[in-house]
């Protein structure tokens, strides 16, 4: 793939997709809403599961909104300055890897599960909307948000190809941040494989 857009644009994209995506929301609805500091709290993890463990169900829901509207935002801003949905699609995988590694928190950030809807929404939203049915269906038969997760994920690409989505940009967004919740899910996967992996709504400390 070629871009139609120049090499200062795709430099714009990643840094300012980055910091947008690297705004830790958990950290600082938990901090802000005196619930302490969510990364010594259950997992350590700074999404919206590990914020509903502290039992503010409010802060989780700021967590969630703030998790996937960062990535949204930043693939809407960079496709509208850029008028390219190839800069979008930058843009979005920048703000995915900022949350998954952001550097305010020397790179230990979240899963990233919020962020991939926020920015596959955004960009094309009928596989943002098949990617979120996965999720809610797969949570619903087997209780775990992992799975659920992992499952929505790996069909995301399949989604955007199946709907027809443009420019191919779209097709690699959705790969990129499909195999980074895979290595981010990691111990998921294990506990998956050994049959470990709680259940929602499950009292735990893993995530």
């Amino acid at each position: 793939m070629q871009p139609s857009i120049s090499l200062f644009a795709i430099a714009l994209c990643v840094v300012g997709g980055y910091l947008l995506g690297s705004i830790p929301f958990g950290v600082i609805a938990t901090r802000l809403g005196g619930a302490g500091d969510l990364r010594k709290i259950g997992s350590g993890n700074i999404g919206a599961t590990n914020v509903l463990r502290t039992g503010r169900r409010d802060l989780a829901a700021i967590t969630l909104i703030g998790d996937g509207g960062k990535a949204a935002l930043a693939v809407l801003l960079a496709g509208w300055a850029f008028k390219s949905a190839e800069a979008a699609a930058i843009a979005g995988g920048a703000a995915f890897l900022g949350h998954c590694f952001p550097v305010w928190l020397r790179f230990k950030g979240g899963k990233g599960v919020a962020t991939f809807f926020g920015a596959l929404i955004a960009i094309a939203w009928p596989a943002g909307l098949l990617a979120g049915a996965t999720w809610i269906v797969m949570a619903a038969i087997f209780r775990m948000s992992s799975l659920a997760a992992l499952t929505a994920a790996a069909l995301a690409p399949l989604y955007v190809f199946l709907t027809g989505q443009t420019p191919e940009a779209k097709l690699y967004m959705a790969a990129f941040m499909a195999v980074l919740i895979f290595i981010r899910h990691h111990e998921n996967i294990g506990r998956l494989l050994k049959g470990q992996e709680p259940r929602i709504g499950a009292k735990s400390v893993a995530a």
